[in-house]
Parts: C-alpha cells; sequence; structure tokens
C-alpha cells in the first residue's frame, strides 16, 4: 500500500513537471513594414526599435537655464492630481499583478465553528427512518482547515501572471506617458506666457510712444503745421494698440491659471511675475540619435500591452484542457467542546478533482477568438504609435528648421520696417508727408516687432514638443551631469 502511494505520487509529480503552457510565446513584431532610411530632418539613420521607456531622461527642461520653469517643474512634479491618478492606476496594477501571483501557490484557510442542531426523526438510515431510540439534538464544534491548489499543467496560471506582469509594466508606462506630457505642458505654457509677458511689454513701449506721436501732432495742429487728419490718424494709431493690450492680458491670464492647475494651486492664488522673453532657443543637434525614440512611454506601453494580450491567448486556450485541484481538509470535530482537541477528535480528506469541459455552448471557443482579435487589435495599435511617433519627430524637426529661417527673415523684416520709420518720421517732421505714411510705417514695424516675439516663443514650444515626441531630452542625462560638473567652478 506504501508502494502504491509513492508510486501515485512520483507519477503526480511527472505531470506536474512536463506541465507546459499552452498559447503561443510572445515575439515582439515588426512595428512598421516599411522602415525610413533616416529622418527627413537629420541624416542619422533609423534601428528596430526596441522600447525602452525607463532609460534615464533626466531633467530635459534644465537646458533652457530658467529658475522659474524650474521651479515650476519641480512642483507639478509634487503636486499634479492627474499624475496622482496616474500613479494610482499604476498601483491597482501592481496589486492586480500579486492577485494572478497568488495563484501559484496553495491557498490555506480556517473556519472554526460551533453549532447546536437537531436532526429530523425521518431522516433516512440504511433505507428507513431512523425513529425516536436516536438522537436527535446535538452540539457540533468544529476547527477545519482547508487546502487547495491548482496543478498549473497547462500554463493558465503561468500566462494569466505573464499577462498581468506586461500589464503592470505598460501602465507603469503610462505614469512616464502622463509626466512627460505634464512636464512638456508646463514648459509650453511657461513659453507661451512669457511670450505674452513679452508682447505685453512691447504693446506698453509702442503706447507709450505713440502717446508722445500723439502729443506731437497735436502740437503742430496748434501751430498750424499739421492738419486735423493728422491728429485724427495719430489718435487711431494709439487707440487701437491700447485696443490689443486687454487681448493680450487675457491670454496671459489664461495661460497663468493653466500653470496652476498644473502645479496643483488655486488659480485665485497663483501668481507669476511678469518678465519679458529672455531665454534662446536651444541648439538642435543636426544629427539625433533614433535610439532617443525608444524612450517614448506610449510606444513602450502599446509594446507591452501587446505582450499582454498574447499571454491572454493562452489563458483562453487552457480553457479546453482539463483542471486538477488538490484539495485537502484536516481539523478537529466534537460533540463536546472539552475533548474538541483531543486526537481522537482528528479529521482529514486529501485528494485531487478533475474538471474537464463536455459541452459549453461555444463558450471557450468565443473566448479564444475574441482574445486572438484583441491581440490582432494591439498590434495594430502599437505599429500605428510607432508611425505616429516617427510624424511626431519628422514634424517638430521641420518646425524647428522652418522657424528658424522664418525668425531670420523676420529679422530681417524689422530692420528695414525701424529704418522706414525713421525716414517717414523724419520726412513728417520736414513737411514733406503727411502722417499717414507715419501712421502706415509705425503699424508695419508694430505687426513685424509682434510676430517676432511671438516667433520666438513657437521657437521654444517647437523645442518642448521635439522633447516631448523623443520621449525626453536628446542628450545622455549622464553626459549633461557630467558637462555641468565640469562647468562648475
Amino acid at each position: 500500500m506504501k508502494l502504491a502511494r509513492q508510486r501515485i505520487l512520483v507519477a503526480v509529480a511527472s505531470v506536474l513537471m512536463a506541465g507546459c503552457a499552452v498559447g503561443p510565446d510572445y515575439r515582439r513584431p515588426e512595428a512598421t513594414a516599411t522602415m525610413p532610411g533616416a529622418y527627413a530632418g537629420a541624416t542619422n539613420e533609423w534601428k528596430v526599435a526596441e522600447p525602452q521607456a525607463s532609460r534615464p531622461k533626466g531633467n530635459w527642461w534644465e537646458m533652457f537655464g530658467d529658475a522659474e520653469l524650474n521651479r515650476l517643474e519641480t512642483n507639478s512634479a509634487a503636486a499634479n492630481q492627474q499624475l496622482k491618478a496616474a500613479v494610482a492606476v499604476f498601483d491597482q496594477a501592481r496589486a492586480l499583478t500579486d492577485v494572478a501571483k497568488s495563484g501559484l501557490f496553495p491557498h490555506l484557510g480556517i473556519s472554526p465553528s460551533a453549532t447546536r442542531q437537531r436532526d429530523s426523526e425521518n431522516r433516512p438510515i440504511n433505507g428507513k427512518a431512523a425513529g425516536r431510540k436516536q438522537t436527535f439534538t446535538y452540539n457540533d464544534f468544529m476547527v477545519p482547515i482547508d487546502l487547495s491548489y491548482e496543478a498549473d499543467i497547462w500554463g493558465r496560471v503561468r500566462r494569466s501572471v505573464e499577462s498581468a506582469r506586461s500589464t503592470l509594466q505598460a501602465d507603469a508606462d503610462d505614469v512616464g506617458a502622463v509626466q512627460l506630457a505634464i512636464q512638456a505642458e508646463v514648459a509650453t505654457d511657461y513659453f507661451t506666457l512669457r511670450a505674452l509677458d513679452a508682447e505685453k511689454a512691447l504693446l506698453d513701449s509702442s503706447i507709450e510712444v505713440f502717446q508722445k506721436s500723439l502729443e506731437l501732432t497735436q502740437n503742430r495742429r496748434t501751430g498750424g503745421i499739421a492738419t486735423d487728419l493728422d491728429v485724427a490718424q495719430a489718435e487711431t494709431v494709439l487707440r487701437t494698440t491700447e485696443a490689443e493690450l486687454p487681448s493680450t492680458m487675457l491670454q496671459r491670464a489664461q495661460f497663468e491659471h493653466a500653470l496652476a492647475v498644473l502645479t496643483g494651486h488655486p488659480a485665485s492664488t497663483f501668481n507669476i511675475a511678469e518678465r519679458p522673453l529672455d531665454v534662446a532657443p536651444p541648439l538642435i543637434p543636426p544629427g539625433l540619435p533614433s535610439e532617443l525614440l525608444e524612450r517614448r512611454p506610449d510606444v513602450s506601453a502599446a509594446e507591452r500591452r501587446m505582450a499582454a494580450a498574447n499571454a491572454s491567448i493562452g489563458v483562453a486556450k487552457a480553457a479546453f484542457f482539463p483542471t486538477v485541484q488538490f484539495n485537502g481538509l484536516g481539523g478537529f470535530e466534537s460533540l463536546n467542546a472539552s475533548t474538541l482537541f483531543n486526537w481522537s477528535s482528528r479529521l482529514w480528506s486529501l485528494g485531487p478533482s478533475l474538471t474537464m469541459p463536455l459541452f459549453d455552448a461555444g463558450q471557450n471557443g468565443a473566448n479564444l477568438r475574441f482574445a486572438r482579435a484583441a491581440y490582432d487589435e494591439a498590434v495594430a495599435n502599437y505599429r500605428q504609435t510607432v508611425l505616429a511617433a516617427f510624424a511626431d519627430v519628422e514634424d517638430n524637426l521641420a518646425a524647428q528648421n522652418f522657424l528658424t529661417v522664418q525668425s531670420m527673415a523676420e529679422n530681417a523684416a524689422l530692420q528695414a520696417a525701424r529704418k522706414q520709420l525713421e525716414i517717414a518720421n523724419n520726412r513728417y517732421r520736414a513737411g514733406l508727408v503727411t502722417y499717414l505714411e507715419v501712421a502706415t510705417a509705425q503699424n508695419t514695424a508694430l505687426n513685424i516687432e509682434s510676430t517676432t516675439v511671438q516667433l520666438r516663443g513657437q521657437q521654444l514650444v517647437a523645442a518642448v514638443t521635439l522633447v516631448k515626441s523623443l520621449g525626453g531630452g536628446w542628450q545622455n542625462p549622464m553626459v549633461a551631469a557630467q558637462s555641468r560638473r565640469s562647468a562648475s567652478p
């Protein structure tokens, strides 16, 4: 008998050790059908993407050298509620992963009970009624310990753990994506606000100049040198410029309030002092390495969800096979509490159970088709995310190039407009032209100077957007840190 039990245990152990995980093993599919040779705006070549969102990105915003921006980024990392919500979602995924991993181990439970009960006098015993000679009312004390364990022969539990782990990694990447988006939004709103500060400063100085021009024209009109038309034209230029100021201030207030939300502050108590835009756009290297794209957390998250969907196919396939469950029960039972823990009150049972689907009206097949379709969806989403990432980089490289060219042209136009305004003023003072020529030159110079200020803000915003599209800055954080240390006195 002992030898027979040993043989049974050896056979069971052999089955468990030979158990395999059904379903396809994960292999990352190609990101795109065709891979471009290089960035359209750079000279480097592509390489096959291997998502690595966990690679360090560093404090990329420090390359702008703005202490106020650094402070806002630090505050957003500590107090932004969207980021806190994303972290909470990640914590949920980590808990679900632990739930899945618990299936790899036996489960033990204890359920003590103390009952008093009465049985029916007419209950059958050996096919006859029990009769009045039996005892019908008695106590029942029990201290049972339950044991259950699923033998993961077909890998259902292992595939579930694999899927949960991949989902956990995807949720971690989602946290990174939210964090990067918040960082980029803070920098974008901040530089837009500073551009509005510069535009307001331009309007304030222009209003001051136009006010003096109006006073000069009014004096000339009093002296009979200028006409009422000249005064009206000078006043029109002044009032038109004054009318632009409230709109600029409204936009500034809106971006200031947006920064308040991003940094976790009430808008009514948040304030950023006005300061002209004095940050130069950073230099973009001519050949950005394509490996930087691997740090994009959305690409990595899409790839991990693809792996989770692949593991779910194995879970669905395992449902077609028998489930082997080992169940055990041990403990004590007695009619009297005083004898409950006597050795004679012991009880136990141990044995396996097998559950196999015979007819489920196509449920398991439908679940498998669903899992395969979900995997196909995840593959398509992954490839779409990669294609969108390529397009983001190209868009922002193109923006950097074209905005630089446009800025150079606008600066040249501004110099010409200032020269035109100087000539128009001299001709007007000499009585050679009416004030219309001066007003026209003033409007032209103001418009071009406003465009120049806006372009600088757009260049800074485009640099931030390029950082976001690359998943972080374009400089290796370790190299950047070494450079800062070597540059410090």
